[in-house]
């Protein structure tokens, strides 16, 4: 390879990151998170934006630290915007999403019935990161949660679990480990490819009538193995790998939800397709 072309990958990630850091509603603003603007309880939604935007995390994450950029960024473009937490495990602070995943679509179901009450709203958005992307598949199949939603958007979520690079596979040949991952995190194990929970979930189809589905993946993720393992079949689908929109992002599975503003541009189109704008990689800077 010659020398300039190992210098574009780190060049590209350094030119977006500074993009997304001096953008007016990116990182500028993460420290005010708290006051600006999103789980306000008081906010209506307007007639250019009539549904709230349901924000939910993924694992090891928390409604707060997962949605410092994105939340600001539907809030500024006039979104009421909610973050819960959810799949709190006793003893654990800060890092969720580690119970069962059905129990967690059980905390997701009481949060959305809250947000419509407030809103007086009678469907609501839904965007998730990882785990987050692929839990509210099972409150819409399971706890009528497709009569409250009108889309879902996930952003590199592991919809057929994922190998983690194959070391999944390693499990059996460590006594004990499977056990132990089911019993102390749950959730952890819910989402193993292959596990009970995966097949209840996209036993007879992987959506459900009346609700659109997006997802955006990355090649880079490191995570959610194989990344097009993320991908939905089905009616009302799309399906975006983010370096078909740009090949100069090189987000990984942490950055997609974190800080990348081209994933969040395309998401932004999935909630209003009316007004959809190509995203490429000028998508940075709007």
């Amino acid at each position: 390879m010659l020398p300039w072309r190992r210098l574009l990958r780190p060049l590209a990630v350094l030119v977006l990151t500074a993009a997304a850091l001096v953008a007016p509603t990116g990182a500028a603003q993460a420290a005010s998170a708290p006051s600006s603007g999103w789980n306000n309880w008081s906010c209506k939604p307007s007639a250019a934006h009539p549904r709230p935007v349901v924000l939910v995390h993924g694992t090891f994450g928390n409604s707060v630290d997962n949605w410092l950029g994105l939340a600001p960024y539907l809030v500024h473009r006039g979104y009421c915007v909610y973050s819960l937490d959810y799949g709190q495990l006793p003893g654990v602070p800060f890092f969720h999403g580690l119970g069962p995943v059905d129990k967690s679509a059980e905390q997701l179901d009481d949060f959305v019935d809250k947000v419509l009450a407030a809103t007086g709203s009678a469907k609501t958005d839904i965007i998730g990161h990882s785990q987050g992307g692929m839990m509210p598949r099972y409150y819409l199949k399971f706890l009528g949660g497709a009569q409250k939603v009108n889309a879902l958007v996930g952003l590199a979520p592991d919809n057929h679990g994922t190998t983690l690079l194959g070391f999944t596979k390693l499990l059996p040949y460590f006594p004990g480990a499977e056990h132990l991952i089911s019993t102390a995190t749950p959730g952890l194990a819910d989402q193993i490819a292959g596990s009970a929970f995966l097949q209840k979930l996209n036993a007879g189809g992987d959506t459900v009538p009346g609700v659109k589905y997006t997802v955006i993946a990355t090649q880079y993720d490191q995570v959610v193995t194989p990344y097009r393992s993320g991908f939905l079949d089905g009616a009302n689908v799309k399906n975006v790998v983010l370096q078909d929109l740009c090949g100069l992002d090189f987000s990984e599975h942490v950055a997609i939800g974190l800080t990348d503003r081209i994933a969040w541009h395309e998401a932004l189109n999935a909630l209003d397709p009316a007004h959809a704008e190509r995203t490429t990689c000028a998508s940075v800077f709007d």
